[in-house]
């Protein structure tokens, strides 16, 4: 989710107007431009409004040139555009608004999700290009006056040729002013002339790139991909074409160019106008909302997946623990179950790790202080490096206080520490460096967080450092630079959901020979009050074989597991399979005492259940437990407590004993 809070910061900075639809289609996210060039209200653009509501808004004031419709027209129109809008295509147009505004409209679809569209303001470029042609057409006009003139008096000659001078200056000022890249090139693919646009793009003076050939200009990589334009062009073709090229330094640029030939008297071609735009910034836009859709659909899917994996893990281990408890001891059988057991437990840890890379583990945020935090984690560090890496600390003399969940935290340097060490084979040094940052909100839109006060870590290494190609792929799951076997590339996702779901943002610097810095922040908070000691709960209630609880789970071998565990735990129990069967008992059998239901389930779910069953009951004690990571997809009531699978006896037991029970069992 990085690359998709950037992106959204770096909407808002573009001229562009831009906007994202869904299927359906309707409206997913867009940026300020959009209501600055398209003038539509503020209240109508928001999640979810449906494209055809723009249609209709604009058809309605008479955007496309048809005002004075009556309804049933617009409404034959509307369905009309949305008809094609489900057929989508790519493409690009341009259209002219009522206040003589032109803007460029161009249509990318994303296959089976939706599309983007993109506009763009070009009223000046067109204002210009008309300028030029008036400019030329006067051009012209004088110099056929001029001509006519010589010949009827040559003394006039030395004034015409002034008056010619100065109209090719303004001509060349004007050329140069224009936002645009523009050139002429002769039949042998020579460069006639530049404005300073374009010469300044290839890193040249307009002057000095007179004379030299495309292929010179160019370079031979990107010669290469226009070259199939250009003989195209020298038939007599209007052509236009993408390219792109290495910058003087190292970045990968983009134009778009329109090559129009120049017909000779004698036939064929004798040069050829060249108009490019840089399309650099536009290219960075969509593949950054493309990474961001990537990286989205992977954390809905390891969230979705949480909740089968948890399932099965649920009845894994209950079976697992109650196998152990019912053998005899000192037989053997340990030897089996525990590396089964083992194996569980790595599973939840698994799960536990993806869910953290989409933002989607529970923490448990609370000030800590960072500085001893760090210092008491150096021996487990050590342990962790070799003998011939250092550990240095540049921690402050201050007291600096983070609101995060300290286990991730000491998780998170625990897996930058291992990759500096993997980066180190030959020993060096491992600097973790502390300092108090503030993000003020001109430089919040940059790093994708509120503007405010945090607190900066600095994890850096002398190691072998990580290719510039690789950088941008580092905070993906499964992917990793190390020999097969040797990590499962979570560590950095994990590092990142984390740091993003605190409300933090992280970066990497890294280059080959030079080491890695990881610089991440987290919010800074206040030093926490003193607080007295919580109160004693009972570790579990007298009273539990009075207590006949119905388990309501739609899943029938975790149903048997829990049914297993509760009346391990004393509870006599009955059981319903969905909602509206747990329902209808409850309304005919009064000595209920506890309800324990899934969340999730077919027809009526858990949390539906559960306001059910406190509009019957007002007391009664409910536990919800659930295999999503942050609950479940339906809203409800927050004062019912939730136990996530997987868990065992002793959860559960802890779990019921903290629920409030009447005096005596429900009648």
């Amino acid at each position: 989710m990085r690359r998709y809070d950037l992106l959204l910061a770096g909407f808002d900075l573009l001229d562009q107007a831009i906007a994202v639809f869904d299927a359906a289609p309707r409206l997913v996210t867009w940026n300020k431009a959009m209501l600055r060039l398209l003038d539509f209200p503020e209240d109508m653009v928001r999640v979810g409004t449906p494209f055809e509501d723009f249609v209709r808004f604009n058809l309605q004031r008479g955007e496309y040139g048809n005002g004075g419709l009556a309804p049933d027209e617009i409404e034959r129109i509307v369905a009309e555009r949305m008809a094609a809008v489900r057929a989508f295509q790519p493409h690009h147009v341009e259209r002219t608004r009522p206040n003589g505004q032109v803007l460029a409209v161009r249509g990318v679809p994303i296959p089976n999700l939706g599309f983007v569209t993109l506009w763009t303001d070009i009223t000046e470029q067109r204002r210009y290009e008309q300028l030029i042609e008036r400019q030329n057409a006067e051009l012209e006009d004088r110099v056929h006056a001029r001509t006519a003139e010589l010949e009827a008096a040559t003394t006039r000659l030395d004034n015409v040729a002034a008056q010619l001078a100065r109209s090719e200056e303004r001509l060349r000022l004007i050329m140069d002013a224009i936002p645009a890249l523009i050139a002429y090139v002769d039949a042998g693919e020579r460069y006639r002339f530049a404005n300073k646009g374009y010469a300044e793009w290839f890193g040249l003076d307009k002057d000095s790139i007179v004379g030299r050939s495309i292929a010179e200009v160019f370079g031979a990589e990107a010669y290469a991909q226009i070259k199939p334009y250009l003989d195209q062009a020298g038939t007599g073709e209007q052509v236009s074409y993408e390219y792109s090229r290495s910058s003087a330094s190292g970045r990968q640029v983009y134009a778009r160019s329109a090559v129009v030939p120049e017909a000779s008297i004698a036939g064929g071609v004798q040069g050829f106008f060249v108009l490019s735009i840089d399309i650099t910034e536009q290219k960075a836009s969509q593949a950054a909302l493309v990474q961001a859709q990537k990286m989205e659909a992977v954390g809905q899917l390891t969230g979705g997946l949480a909740h089968d994996f948890n399932n099965l893990l649920t009845i894994i281990t209950g079976n697992l623990h109650t196998l152990r408890d019912k053998l005899p001891a000192h037989q053997g059988f340990e030897d089996y179950l525990e590396p089964a057991l083992s194996a569980a437990r790595r599973g939840t840890e698994l799960i536990r790790r993806l869910l953290t890379f989409s933002r989607q583990q529970p923490l448990a945020p609370s000030p800590v202080e960072v500085g001893a935090l760090v210092h008491g984690m150096t021996q487990l560090l050590s342990r962790s490096l070799t003998e011939r890496i250092a550990i240095h600390l540049e921690l402050p003399t201050e007291k600096l206080y983070a609101l995060v969940d300290p286990h991730q935290l000491e998780n998170a340097l625990l897996n930058l520490a291992i990759n500096a060490r993997d980066a180190m084979p030959e020993g060096g040094t491992l600097t973790i460096a502390l300092a108090r940052r503030h993000v003020s909100p001109s430089l919040a839109l940059l790093v994708e967080v509120p503007a405010g006060d945090y607190v900066q870590f600095d994890v850096s290494d002398t190691g072998t450092g990580i290719a510039p190609e690789l950088l941008p792929r580092l905070f993906e799951p499964f992917f990793t630079t190390k020999a097969f076997g040797a990590g499962s590339g979570l560590g950095l996702a994990m590092v990142y959901g984390f740091i993003r779901q605190s409300g933090g943002n992280i970066r990497i610097l890294s280059a080959p020979g030079k080491g890695t810095n990881v610089r991440f922040i987290v919010p800074m908070t206040d030093a926490p009050p003193a607080t007295p000691a919580p109160p004693r709960h009972a570790a579990a209630r007298d009273g539990n074989e009075q207590r006949l609880t119905l388990l309501v789970e739609d899943e029938p071998e975790v149903r048997k597991v829990i049914r297993q565990q509760l009346t391990e735990l004393g509870f006599p129990v009955i059981e319903a399979s969905n909602g509206l069967e747990a329902l209808s008992m409850l309304e005919a059998v009064e000595d209920i005492a506890l309800l324990v239901s899934d969340t999730v389930m077919p027809g009526m779910g858990g949390r539906e259940l559960a306001s059910a069953a406190r509009t019957l009951r007002p007391r009664l004690p409910i536990l919800l437990i659930t295999g999503y990571a942050t609950g479940d997809p339906t809203p409800g009531s927050p004062d019912i407590p939730t136990l996530r699978k997987p868990f065992d006896r002793a959860s559960l037991g802890a779990a019921l004993a903290a629920l409030e029970y009447p005096e005596t069992p429900a009648p």
